[in-house]
C-alpha cells in the first residue's frame, strides 16, 4: 500500500494534473463579453473579433501599426516644472505620477513621434488614458507645442490622436491654460498651411474637446467613441431630461455634423494615408513596389527596341 501511496498515485496525478495557464492569455470584451485570445486580440488592434468594440490602445502600440514598417522615432518633450502647486488629495501629486510611470511604462501621458505612413512623412502624437486618465497637464501642453513646432520645422502635416477625461486638477489653473496654448501651437500649423488631422477615440472629453481636439483641418472618430465637454450624466442631472439615445457619441455626432468620419481602428491607416496626401497635394500612395528586372532582361529588351526601329537590321527568313 505504502508503495502504491508514495509512487503511483503521484505519478498519476502529475500526469493528468492541470497545467498552469498564464491569466494574460486571455481577454473579455467588455461590450459582448467574449474571451478573446491575446494574440488574435494583439493583430487586430484590440479590436473585437466579434462584435467589433474597440478596446483601449497604447500610443507605442499604436504607433507601431500605424507607421510604415512600425519604425518611428520619438521626439523629446521638454519636462516642466514637478508638483508647482504641491498638491495633495489621499496622495502627493509626484507619487501619483510615479506610480502611473510604473504601471504605464511612459514618462507622461502623450508620445509624439515622427515616421512615415505610405512613404508620407508625418508628426504624429497620441495620449494614453491610462496614463491618469489622459489628463491634459503642463507636460500635454509641451508636447502638442514640440508636435506643432516639428512639423513646421519639417513641413510636415500633424496627426493626433486624442484620449482624455480632461484637464488635470493636481495642477489648477496651470492645466487650463494648455488649452489657449495648444490653440496658438494649432495656429502655427495653419499659418505654414500644414494639415493637421484630429483622430477622437474613446473618450475625448472636457478641456481637451474645448481646444486642440475640435481644431482640426479634418475630424476622424473611431466607432462609438465617448466625445463631449461634459458627460451624459452630468446634462442629464443639469436638465432633468432623458437625452436621446447614443448621444455624445461619435456615429450621433457624425449626423449632427460635428465629425467628419467615423472610421474603425482597423482602417485607419490606409484612410489617414489617402487624407494626408490629398491635403498635401500629393499623388496616391504607391501600394506596392515592382520586382526587379531579372539579370539580362535589360539587355534583351533593348535589343528588341533596336529590331522595332530598324526592322532592315533583321536576317530575312529563307
Amino acid at each position: 500500500m505504502n508503495w502504491i501511496s508514495n509512487y503511483v498515485r503521484p505519478r498519476i496525478n502529475s500526469i493528468f494534473s492541470r497545467r498552469e495557464v498564464p491569466e494574460n492569455l486571455w481577454s473579455k470584451c467588455d461590450e459582448c463579453g467574449t474571451m478573446l485570445f491575446h494574440r488574435e486580440l494583439k493583430d487586430n488592434l484590440n479590436v473585437c473579433t466579434n462584435c467589433g468594440h474597440h478596446m483601449a490602445i497604447t500610443p507605442r502600440a499604436r504607433f507601431a501599426a500605424l507607421f510604415d514598417g512600425g519604425a518611428f522615432a520619438t521626439v523629446k518633450v521638454p519636462e516642466p516644472m514637478a508638483d508647482p502647486l504641491h498638491f495633495r488629495d489621499q496622495k502627493k501629486y509626484p507619487d501619483r505620477l510615479r506610480a502611473a510611470q510604473k504601471a504605464t511604462g511612459e514618462k507622461e501621458a502623450m508620445l509624439v513621434a515622427t515616421g512615415e505612413i505610405g512613404r508620407t512623412p508625418i508628426v504624429a502624437a497620441a495620449q494614453d488614458f491610462s496614463f491618469m486618465g489622459g489628463s491634459m497637464g503642463m507636460y500635454v501642453g509641451n508636447a502638442i507645442i514640440a508636435a506643432a513646432e516639428q512639423a513646421v520645422k519639417l513641413k510636415r502635416p500633424l496627426i493626433l490622436f486624442s484620449a482624455a477625461g480632461g484637464a488635470r486638477m493636481q495642477e489648477g489653473i496651470l492645466s487650463l491654460m494648455q488649452m489657449p496654448r495648444t490653440t496658438v501651437a494649432v495656429q502655427m500649423l495653419k499659418e505654414a498651411g500644414l494639415p493637421y488631422i484630429v483622430v477622437l477615440t474613446h473618450p475625448t472629453t472636457g478641456g481637451v474637446t474645448a481646444s486642440y481636439a475640435m481644431l482640426g483641418d479634418v475630424h476622424i472618430a473611431e466607432p462609438n467613441a465617448l466625445i463631449c465637454f461634459a458627460g451624459p450624466r452630468v446634462i442629464e442631472q443639469t436638465i432633468r431630461e432623458k437625452l436621446p439615445e447614443g448621444f455624445q457619441r461619435a456615429e450621433y455626432l457624425l449626423d449632427h455634423g460635428m465629425l467628419d468620419r467615423v472610421t474603425p481602428r482597423t482602417e485607419m491607416r490606409e484612410e489617414l494615408i489617402t487624407i494626408t496626401r490629398m491635403l498635401m497635394g500629393l499623388p496616391p500612395a504607391v501600394r506596392g513596389d515592382l520586382p526587379a528586372p531579372a539579370p539580362g532582361a535589360e539587355t534583351a529588351t533593348e535589343d528588341e527596341n533596336t529590331k522595332a526601329e530598324n526592322p532592315a537590321t533583321e536576317t530575312p527568313k529563307k
